[in-house]
Formats: structure tokens, sequence, C-alpha cells
């Protein structure tokens, strides 16, 4: 089955320091998850993937073709979409002005109404504050204008870094409850997060990240089972 990113060897970091070592992951149809403590390196890896940092070596495959060189901004254009690790709305703006910002892409203005008919089904409380500001809203309705907003990007594979960061654990069940509908949907996600039982008990594969190298991975029930990450992660 071909995938819609395959990352191979990649190695990566800031300026002379070096954060990932032949890193090697595939994301499918569905969820993948990437999981590891603080300092393993996830957000590099994500922002590797994206463009937003270059690569020392190794390769980004998406939809068949390597990416690697590509800047972020090309990136975005041809579906790699990014919904970044606390929100970063624009908050004097309107719900619905952060929502056509999301669709700034040609291949997002296209299908304009489509994707806002999609996300409003998706979060009706959005539909019910296109007007208010952004910054009025709970953390939880941030959030979910923050996928939204992914959403209206027409992704081929969105990525989510930490979506349940400073969530109360009824959102973060809220949150999750998205990505799981995304999934059955069958859009491609990427996602880093540190509820590790929530991701992995939604997720079609994951791997675990430790000190900038993949040490485990396989399907979301077979690493819930794994001593290690029960161990590590799960407290048990």
């Amino acid at each position: 089955m071909s995938c819609v990113l395959e990352v191979k060897s990649l190695n990566a970091g800031y300026d002379e320091i070096q954060i990932l070592w032949d890193v090697s992951i595939k994301t499918c149809s569905g969820l993948c998850t990437i999981i590891g403590s603080n300092g393993a390196g996830k957000t590099t890896l994500l922002r590797a993937i994206t463009g937003i940092i270059p690569t020392i070596n190794g390769s980004i495959i998406f939809d068949g073709k390597d990416i690697t060189k590509l800047p972020a901004h090309k990136r975005a254009q041809i579906g790699v979409i990014m919904v970044p690790e606390g929100r970063l709305l624009f908050g004097e703006m309107s719900v619905l002005e952060n929502l056509q910002m999301g669709a700034y892409l040609k291949r997002a203005k296209n299908k304009y109404k489509q994707n806002l008919d999609f996300v409003f089904s998706l979060f009706p409380k959005l539909s019910e504050r296109i007007n208010q500001k952004a910054q009025s809203l709970s953390g939880g309705e941030q959030q979910m204008v923050a996928i939204a907003r992914g959403l209206m990007a027409d992704p081929k594979i969105l990525i989510f870094d930490e979506p349940s960061l400073g969530l109360s654990p009824k959102l973060t069940i809220e949150v999750f409850s998205i990505i799981k509908s995304l999934k059955e949907k069958g859009i491609a996600m990427l996602l880093v997060e540190q509820n590790v039982h929530l991701s992995l008990s939604i997720t079609n594969n994951a791997y675990v990240l430790s000190e900038g190298k993949i040490v485990l991975s396989g399907s979301g029930g077979d690493l819930l089972e794994n001593p290690q990450v029960k161990t590590a992660f799960l407290g048990l």
C-alpha cells in the first residue's frame, strides 16, 4: 500500500546541534502517532516534515514525490498542513476570518464553501460564533478553530502538534473524538500528543521517539500493551 507520507533516514536539528538521527516513519490513510518524552525530538520532526527547518540528510516523500528540498510554503500548497502547538490563532480576528485565513491557498479557495460546510458540521459551536473574536473563545473552542482552520486548507495530510495541550480532560476527550471522526473519514493525519493512552487507543500505527531516534513502532494496540510503553508513559 502506498503511503501519503514517508520519512526515510532523516537527520535534522538546529545549527550545529543534531536532534534527529536516522528517523524513518510512514503515514498512510488514517492516523499515525508519534509519542515520546519532552525533548525527544517530536516537534523537531514535525518542523522538518513541514519545511520549517532544513534537514541534514535523509528524505521526505509526500504523495509519491520527494519534497525534502521544497520550502515550507510550497509544501503547504500541495497539502502538507499543520495545526500548531498553542493554536496560534489571530486573536483580534473573528472565527470566520480565522477560517478564511486557512483557505488562502489556491487549492483551498476552490473548495471554500464545501470545506466551510464540513467544518461547521464537525464544530456546530463555531457556526454560532462566526463573528466572535477568536481571543474571546474558551481554550477548547480555540482548539476547534485551529483544527477547522487546518481543514479549510484542504489538507492531504493534517499534522497535529500537541492538540490537547492546556485543555481540561473533558475538552481533551472532545478533541480526540474529532480526530477519531476525521480518521474514520479517511483523512491522513500525523499526531504528536502528550496524552499517550488516548492517542494510542485511536491510532492506526505509532512510533516511540527517544533522544531523536525511533526506538519502537507498531499498531496503537500493540504499543499500549508494550511493557516499555506502559512503564515510561502510562505509569503502569
